[in-house]
């Protein structure tokens, strides 16, 4: 079934077609979840929740854009949302911008893209939301303050402070990895 066909039966609630809907997009839209959650079970909840978002909200997809685009968006904002209820949205309001923290891109190559998103999700809450709000999803500070209800200047300072945390645990890892190489 392509995909126009696919819409057009889970609009009319047919379960075999939002099976299907769902086994083909579940892995795109968990790597994206993971992205935003601590751990893998809080992923799944995300996951979760989105597809049934999803499901009702289906007549609202008019078509216009991609659909897994449409798909990505409601993820998103069910990860803020559960974020935002999860943690009560304790977010620093530090109005102090933090200098530019940069993690070099040669130093970043050098590391397994599993040890990089495993050291993402152990970022605070905060830090994390906004981190992956602007670096990964290309979301500017002015619409992060929007969507998470922040400042502009707590957003680019959360956004600096997991830098901070990201480039230290990054490093850690890479000693410890050279260590481990070299027997000691």
């Amino acid at each position: 079934m392509n995909l126009k066909e696919l819409l057009k039966s889970c609009k009319k609630d047919d379960i075999n077609a939002q099976k299907e809907l769902y086994d083909q997009y579940k892995e795109v839209l968990f790597i994206l979840c993971l992205k935003y959650s601590r751990n893998r079970e809080e992923a799944e909840d995300i996951l979760h929740d989105s597809f049934m978002i999803i499901f009702t909200s289906i007549n609202k997809y008019k078509g216009k854009g991609s659909f897994e685009g449409w798909m990505k968006r409601i993820v998103i904002n069910t990860a803020i949302s559960s974020f935002k209820k999860a943690s009560n949205f304790n977010i620093l309001l530090n109005e102090e911008i933090t200098k530019e923290v940069l993690i070099e891109e040669d130093f970043i190559e050098t590391i397994p893209l599993q040890e990089i998103l495993i050291a993402v999700q152990q970022l605070p809450d905060r830090y994390r939301m906004v981190f992956n709000l602007y670096e990964m999803d290309g979301y500017s500070h002015k619409q992060i303050s929007k969507m998470l209800d922040i400042t502009i200047g707590t957003s680019k300072s959360n956004l600096n402070r997991a830098k901070t945390i990201l480039k230290g645990s990054l490093q850690k890892w890479s000693v410890n990895s050279k260590n481990r190489s070299y027997g000691n």
